[in-house]
């Protein structure tokens, strides 16, 4: 089970028995973008992945922004991996800037750093729940 302590700043993770396997420091949402409370649970998770940019989801994007696929890699605004949840267009995922970590900076989601994401996602799995508390 993944738990993301908003408030704290902190996703852990816990094995099958309840024992506390993992802890890292991530971004959730931000102050324009908070990210939503509740429990949900790990669809998918995708290493390498396309960013697939769409402007109408962003409250940021001009005006004159197009819809864009952007290649995988660390650069990617994703990292180098996603790992989807059943909350539509939420995610646990990577950063190209892992310095603002920690910082109210994301657009909902929540971000860790590249090698952070990497080791959650070899921790999880599709159906892994994830609880989202204050």
């Amino acid at each position: 089970k993944i738990v993301v302590d908003k408030s704290g700043g902190w996703l852990k993770g816990y094995d099958e028995s309840g024992k506390l396997v993992a802890m890292f420091t991530v971004t959730t949402g931000s102050q324009h973008d908070p990210l939503p409370l509740g429990d949900w649970g790990i669809t998918t998770i995708s290493h390498n992945p396309h960013f697939n940019y769409n402007p109408d989801l962003f409250w940021d994007a001009k005006p004159s922004a197009n819809e864009a696929r952007m290649p995988p890699g660390p650069n990617n605004p994703v990292g180098v991996v996603w790992i989807d949840l059943s909350k539509p267009h939420y995610g646990i995922h990577g950063t190209p800037v892992p310095a603002l970590v920690g910082k109210s900076e994301s657009h909902g989601c929540i971000r860790l750093t590249n090698w952070s994401a990497s080791e959650v996602a070899g921790l999880v799995q599709a159906g892994t729940e994830v609880g989202l508390t204050e």
